[in-house]
């Protein structure tokens, strides 16, 4: 399996499934991608921020790369994500997930230290020179503390250096100009824009975006598959309704009292417990030090996945 230019459709940034005891929890790991298929996405991207990717060990990542490569045998493209904070970090991640069978690597700005637009693009060059597969770039200023500046992605986009944006910024506008710049610009091809917000895809879609990267995709695949699909065929009214329900969905990621957990904490638990109630993983735990969703928690997140005709 190859990465089409440009990459289109849902691609679930997919969870991993962990045991009581915080170790790989391959069996679930199966089944998810099972899950993710049979809804009828068009790829799948592991070692994301929704996959835990920042909690798990080396060792760890390298396993769920080579579960999810060896168990879905070429039916969808494997994008890979390389997050690390120096470039020299993130090449080793690179060598390890294309050994594994990534077929795409998906990287942020370094972070940790102040980064500047210039070293932020000397960073995708050195990527870009260095990797066997194509490099995406990822937009997730929430956690690396810098934004990948539209200019920076454009420039690096006709070069050549990057293959597609996944944009969890937030930045409408920034997005759009990313859009737009890449349409207009003859010299990139086969660039993929994608978003990484659960509750804009019509929006990103209308806007001219290939794709979407949704958490919430891996508890109802189907439905932004069918979202996706609405989108393209300019059923705006029956798009609306359908990205209605999935937002109206997405707020059992409120369901945790915030004063005892994270952000984090509370979306990729409620991720966790709705694959667990509805039989896909066998136990609902996050990477540590993630706070666990309470019973009282858990019984909420059921009620959301009820009242969407998910149980």
């Amino acid at each position: 399996m190859t990465v089409p230019a440009p990459l289109t459709g849902v691609i679930p940034p997919v969870c991993t499934p962990l045991t009581p005891d915080r170790e790989v929890d391959v069996p679930s790991l199966v089944r998810l991608v099972d899950h993710l298929v049979a809804g009828g996405v068009d790829a799948l991207f592991v070692l994301g921020s929704s996959s835990e990717a920042a909690f798990l060990t080396d060792a760890q990542r390298r396993t769920v790369v080579e579960t999810v490569v060896g168990h879905v045998g070429g039916q969808l493209p494997v994008l890979a994500g390389v997050i690390d904070m120096t470039t020299p970090r993130v090449l080793d991640h690179v060598r390890a997930v294309t050994a594994a069978g990534a077929e795409a690597v998906v990287a942020t700005a370094p972070f940790y230290t102040a980064t500047h637009p210039a070293e932020i693009s000397r960073h995708y060059r050195l990527l870009g020179s260095r990797s066997p597969v194509p490099v995406l770039a990822y937009d997730i200023p929430s956690a690396v503390h810098t934004k990948l500046p539209a200019e920076v992605v454009l420039e690096l986009a006709a070069d050549g250096v990057i293959a597609g944006l996944k944009d969890s910024s937030g930045d409408l506008a920034g997005f759009r100009t990313v859009v737009t710049g890449a349409r207009d610009d003859a010299r990139v091809t086969g660039f993929a824009v994608l978003t990484g917000s659960e509750l804009l895809v019509d929006a990103a879609l209308a806007m001219g975006a290939d794709g979407a990267v949704p958490g919430l995709a891996n508890v109802d695949p189907a439905g932004y598959v069918r979202l996706h699909r609405l989108c393209r065929a300019g059923d705006r009214d029956r798009a609306r309704a359908e990205q209605e329900r999935l937002c109206a969905l997405f707020g059992m990621v409120r369901t945790a009292d915030p004063h005892r957990m994270g952000t984090g904490s509370a979306a990729l638990g409620a991720f966790k417990a709705a694959l667990h109630l509805r039989g896909v993983i066998a136990c609902p735990a996050t990477a540590d030090p993630q706070v666990p969703l309470s019973d009282d928690e858990v019984e909420r997140v059921g009620k959301f996945l009820a009242a969407a005709g998910l149980l």
